[in-house]
C-alpha cells in the first residue's frame, strides 16, 4: 500500500490503510504499508517503482507467493508499472490514480486491475481512471464514486469495503 507523491503510511480517506491492513490480516492476508524514499512533485516514477518492487521482494522473503498492490494518486501509476514488472503481483488496485507513468497498463493483463476514482476529484479528474480502464486488458473493473474528491474521504467506508472484497477475492488461493 503506497500513498501519493507526498508519501505517508496511512493512505487517503482519513487513514484508510491501517484499517484495511488490519482487516486483511484478519482474513489471513498480510499487508505492508510502504512510504516512498523520495517525496516530490511531480513524483519520480522510477524511484517509486523501485521502492514498491523492493517491498514485493521483502514480502517474497517472508514467504508471500502472491502480492496485491494498492496505490493512491501518484502511487496508482507506480503500482501499475510495478505490477507490469513483477511476476509476483497477482492483483492491482488504484485510488484516484494519475495517468503519467501508467502508459503500460495494457501489459498488466491478465493481472486483475481495480480503478477507483471520485467523480468530484478536481486534482486528477476521473477521466484519468476512465482512460486507463479503456487501455487495460481484462480482467478490469472501474468504480466511479459520486461526491468523492481526490482523497475519497466522503466515501471512505465504501472504498474500504471495495478494497477488502477485491483483495480477498483476487489474493485468495489460486484455482486450477
Amino acid at each position: 500500500m503506497v500513498g501519493g507523491g507526498d508519501g505517508g503510511l496511512d493512505g487517503p480517506a482519513h487513514a484508510l490503510y491501517p484499517d484495511l491492513a488490519a482487516e486483511l490480516a484478519a482474513r489471513g492476508i498480510a499487508a505492508l504499508r510502504l512510504d516512498f524514499r523520495v517525496h516530490a512533485f511531480p513524483g519520480p516514477m522510477g524511484e517509486g517503482v523501485y521502492d514498491v518492487l523492493r517491498g514485493v521482494e521483502f514480502l517474497a522473503g517472508e514467504g508471500a507467493e502472491r502480492v496485491g498492490l494498492l496505490g493512491h494518486s501518484f502511487g496508482g501509476a507506480v503500482v501499475i508499472e510495478a505490477g507490469v514488472q513483477s511476476d509476483r503481483v497477482a492483483s492491482v488496485a488504484t485510488l484516484a490514480t494519475q495517468t503519467a507513468g501508467a502508459q503500460r497498463v495494457a501489459e498488466l493483463a491478465p493481472t486483475p486491475l481495480l480503478l477507483v476514482h471520485g467523480l468530484a476529484d478536481i486534482r486528477l479528474p476521473p477521466d484519468c481512471s476512465r482512460l486507463l480502464h479503456d487501455l487495460a486488458g481484462e480482467p478490469k473493473r472501474l468504480e466511479l464514486l459520486d461526491g468523492a474528491t481526490h482523497s475519497l474521504r466522503q466515501r471512505r467506508e465504501e472504498v474500504r469495503g471495495l478494497l477488502l472484497t477485491w483483495f480477498t477475492d483476487t489474493l485468495g488461493a489460486p484455482t486450477d
